[in-house]
């Protein structure tokens, strides 16, 4: 993997986005030199039309990304793929038209867009057909060796047995045999020289999964391997870039407190995003304001109570605010101070709730939290006071997930489904604390575009 602005992306992903892009431009210009000679145009320097190119390339490929075409069932199944990657040249067409719109002249004629926009989809389709068996390739995954052979080694072991895993293990190393679960490790006292041994097995990385650390340590191992030039991690790390989130099961306080993240220096980046979430939620407020007031009155149509509800919710540093949203349950859903999760297939919500949620509607008064600073676009899913002191004594660093502001969306809520369980909360526990010490704007930009494949595909919507 690659790690860009502190987010790590799979080599072959990153390798098939920048193939699918320069294939976007190609099929923008072969459309451009289809229509001019179909018109008898003059064809002139590609440099001067190099503007709608790129809008037309990056338009088509922010619809990809969003809509999961570089999402793990995507590059396990090419027939997945060339699905979404119809969907995303459908959405294409919308975002042209938009830009279009907002930016007369910035972007390829009409005609020349419906050409480019067929021509993009054969040749996205042909490609993912030609290289979607590269992806799972061996020369794409990295050589492990893990030294540890019990539940932790496991683990990885699991790992690497999942579709799209982006390693093979060469073997295990048993440091300690009095935990040992892996059968097929290698004694460490049956080995001359480990160093030497992970030269010849072509090892890129060695994994250190020991289940007790403490003067248990192997450095001389370690120091040995890192100077071949073998890459060294320890389990938390490794399995922070392997799953996206950070391991509850693995890690430690030590940890967290010196590892890269959490960074308080990110003055210019918070400044930024105040700056986008007051911009955007405004924008979104006037545009989606007719969409609020119509489901508002079928809300008050369908049952009694208000359109609207208000529910404190833990924010920044743990300050309490009111969440405002349109209400999707019976009035008299909850009893007064009882606090109940919400359930698959919950008696509680109406008719009209059901679809709201299931589309998101009913977070769009959210916005106006955005737009007061209560709130950002992209963050933790703020909680009740009620869970979040129970959630507290159950799960280790659940408050660290406070030292962001909780957002409208976020990476637990595109990478994990709706959840109502302690068990869930851990997970997405897990989620939360690898954007809260990995943010930056360019994993805000992933998550609110992958946001659009939530709601289109809704999963767990409750």
């Amino acid at each position: 993997m690659i790690r860009l602005f502190k987010h790590y992306i799979p080599y072959p992903v990153l390798v098939l986005a920048v193939i699918d892009f320069c294939l976007l431009i190609a099929a923008a210009e072969t459309a451009w030199l289809v229509r001019a000679h179909h018109i008898g145009m003059h064809v002139d320097h590609i440099g001067n039309r190099i503007g709608p190119l790129l809008t037309f390339a990056a338009s088509v490929h922010c619809a990809a990304i969003s809509v999961g075409v570089y999402g793990s069932d995507a590059l396990q199944s090419s027939r997945f793929a060339i699905a979404r990657l119809l969907v995303a040249v459908s959405l294409g067409i919308i975002f042209q038209s938009l830009m279009a719109f907002l930016l007369p002249g910035s972007t390829l004629w009409r005609t020349n867009s419906v050409y480019a926009m067929m021509l993009a989809f054969i040749f996205l389709a042909t490609s993912r057909a030609i290289l979607g068996s590269m992806v799972g390739s061996q020369s794409f995954k990295r050589r492990l060796l893990v030294l540890g052979a019990g539940a932790r080694a496991q683990r990885i072991k699991d790992l690497e047995a999942k579709p799209g895993a982006g390693f093979v293990i060469v073997g295990f190393i048993a440091m300690d045999e009095d935990k040992r679960v892996i059968p097929e490790a290698i004694n460490r006292s049956a080995i001359f020289n480990l160093a030497d041994l992970a030269v010849k097995l072509g090892t890129s990385e060695v994994v250190l999964a020991l289940e007790e650390r403490r003067n248990a340590l192997p450095v001389d191992d370690l120091l040995r391997i890192k100077t071949t030039g073998v890459h060294v991690n320890d389990i938390s790390t490794f399995l922070e870039r392997e799953t996206g989130r950070i391991d509850l099961e693995s890690v430690n306080p030590s940890w967290l407190i010196f590892s890269d993240g959490f960074s308080s220096g990110r003055r210019l980046s918070g400044i930024a995003k105040r700056l986008f979430d007051i911009t955007a939620s405004s924008l979104l407020l006037l545009i989606t304001a007719p969409i609020i007031i119509l489901f508002a009155l079928l809300v008050k149509l369908e049952s009694d109570g208000p359109a609207f509800y208000r529910q404190v919710r833990v924010g920044l540093f743990g300050q309490p605010y009111n969440v405002l949203k349109l209400r999707s349950m019976h009035s008299d859903a909850e009893q007064p101070g009882e606090a109940v999760w919400a359930q698959q297939g919950d008696r509680r919500v109406t008719g009209v709730g059901k679809f709201i949620r299931k589309v998101r509607i009913d977070e769009l008064p959210q916005t106006w939290n955005v737009l007061k600073g209560e709130m950002s676009f992209v963050g933790p899913r703020p909680e009740r006071p009620e869970f979040v002191a129970d959630l507290e004594k159950q799960l280790s660093y659940y408050a660290e997930r406070h030292m962001v502001k909780p957002g409208i969306t976020g990476w637990a809520q595109i990478n994990y489904p709706y959840g109502a369980s302690i068990e869930d909360s851990r997970h997405k526990l897990e989620y939360d604390l690898y954007y809260a010490k990995n943010y930056t704007p360019f994993l805000d930009m992933l998550i609110l575009l992958q946001t659009l494949r939530v709601v289109l595909w809704p999963e767990g919507a409750r």
